[in-house]
Order: structure tokens, then sequence, then C-alpha cells
């Protein structure tokens, strides 16, 4: 798949501020006044943020509040519908702390299930595309829920809590791509399959479909080479997990918090590219690219 930089900031960003408005609704911190508007002003402006971007990869953004009717079917409209609840139901809250020092747990428990909520439909629109075999897995909905999950920990300010879900995290991420890098072979789909002429000895390509690129190969055929996948993928994976891990190993101190939140986003935009970048798209079997 084209690894579109729109799509790579949204679920990046959203999945952060998500992941620590999730962690504001429980309480953790409990903070009130200047310091919680603090907290909350981040975490507003990543996961505004990152719907915002979200809608650069449209064809007609004026259009996308439409995706609204659509949440009994589209996992995309259902995503819209639990961000906005989301966005609604903790910004009532951080109303509470912020100016009457109120802490309403019942909204904040709301709203922390409404933004996990948001991040699983988010990972569902990727999950049930069929077409994409790498992506058709129940890995993928874990994957992003505790990469959100760990990341929001990490903003929150809970050492303990960050420490353990990014190993977490990181196992969820190696295990997705043993198993990722072995669906495509697994889905049965080949050549053969996706041209219907199967039963007739070995199907080869013998010239490509049209003379020139087109929006298909475009969108849906994007080929990145191993050497650089596996490059990419350590460098990933060192700065989302293992570096902020070893940080929040040392005595704490805010220089090296940040470092661990700036590591782990870097890292997170790198596997991010990587999750797009390395998703083979079946319509690349009948242009013989796979």
């Amino acid at each position: 798949m084209h690894p579109a930089p729109s799509v790579i900031l949204f679920t990046t960003l959203s999945g952060l501020g998500f992941g620590l408005l999730f962690f504001l609704g429980l309480g953790l911190p409990d903070v009130t006044g200047m310091v919680a508007f603090v907290f909350f002003a981040i975490a507003f402006a990543l996961a505004v943020g990152g719907l915002l971007a979200s809608t650069f990869h449209l064809g007609h953004p004026e259009r996308a509040i439409k995706a609204f009717s659509q949440w009994k079917t589209s996992w995309l409209s259902r995503e819209g519908c639990c961000a906005v609840a989301a966005l609604l139901v903790m910004g009532l809250y951080a109303i509470g702390a912020v100016f009457f020092d109120q802490s309403w747990r019942a909204l904040g428990l709301l709203g922390a299930l409404l933004s996990l909520a948001t991040v699983f439909t988010t990972s569902m629109i990727y999950a049930q595309l069929k077409t994409i075999p790498r992506w058709n897995m129940a890995l993928v909905p874990v994957l992003f829920l505790t990469l959100s999950l760990a990341g929001g920990a990490l903003l929150a300010g809970q050492v303990n809590m960050a420490t353990g879900l990014l190993v977490l995290a990181g196992l969820v991420q190696l295990a997705y791509w043993v198993q990722g890098d072995k669906a495509l072979a697994k889905s049965g789909t080949t050549l053969a399959t996706a041209t219907g002429l199967g039963g007739g000895g070995t199907i080869r390509a013998f010239e490509p479909p049209h003379t020139g690129s087109n929006y298909l190969l475009r969108e849906f055929v994007h080929v990145v080479g191993r050497k650089h996948s596996q490059k990419l993928r350590v460098i990933g994976f060192t700065l989302a997990f293992v570096l902020p891990v070893i940080l929040l190993l040392l005595p704490f101190g805010h220089l090296l918090a940040l470092i661990a939140v700036l590591s782990h986003l870097t890292g997170v935009i790198s596997t991010r590219w990587l999750f797009f970048a390395e998703a083979e798209h079946v319509v690349g079997l009948y242009y013989g690219k796979r």
C-alpha cells in the first residue's frame, strides 16, 4: 500500500491522543486546575490533530460529514462516531477538572471506554480488509490498542505501567511482523486466482495490463525492498520500545521522560510507515508485482 503521510500521522497521533485521554479518564494522573489543562490540551491536540490529518487523504474532504451516516455497516463511520463521542465526553470531564477542581468519575470512565473504542474502530478499518492479508488478522486491533495504551501511559507519566505496556506492545509488534510476513502466502491468493486462469498450468505475467501507471498501481502496489524493510524494522523497534524502556528504568528525570516520549513517537511513525508500505494488496498479483 502507498504509505500516505496523512494516514500515518492520523493513526499515530490519534492513537497517542486517545491513549492519553483513556488514562486521564481513569484519573491517572489525578490532576486539576492548570496542570489538568496542560494534560488535556496535549491529549486533545494529538487526537484532534490526527483526525484532521486524515482528511487530507480524502478526495473530497468536504464530504467527510457524510461518513457519520453509515455507522451500521462502515468501520470508518463507527470510528467517526466514537471519536466525536469520546471528545465530547472527555471535554465535559476536562471542564470539571480544569475549572471546578472536580473529578466526575462516571463521566471519566465513559470517556476512557469511548477513547479505547475509537482506537479499536480505527484498527478495524484495516483489519476487515480481506484483500490485504497482512492486515486481515486479529493482531492488528491488538497492535493498535497496545501501542495507544503504551503511548498514553508514557504521556500520562505512569512510569511502571508504561514500562510494562511498552514491553507488551513490542512483543505484539514482533508477532505481527512474523505472522504478517506469512499472510499473503497463507491466503492462497495467487496470479492464477487473481486472473481466474487457474487450472491451465503455471500462470505468469506476459505483459502488464497498462503501458503506464494508474490509480491502482499508485495507491495499492507499493513495493519496499526486504533489506530496507529489515533496517527500518530494527530502527523503528529500537526507538519505539527498546530505548523508551531503558530510559524509564533509569532514575526519573523530566529530560529523560521527554526523550522517551520523542523516541517512542518517532519509532511508532517508522513502524506505522512499514504497516502501510509492507501491506500487499492482492490487486498487485494481477499486475505481476507480488
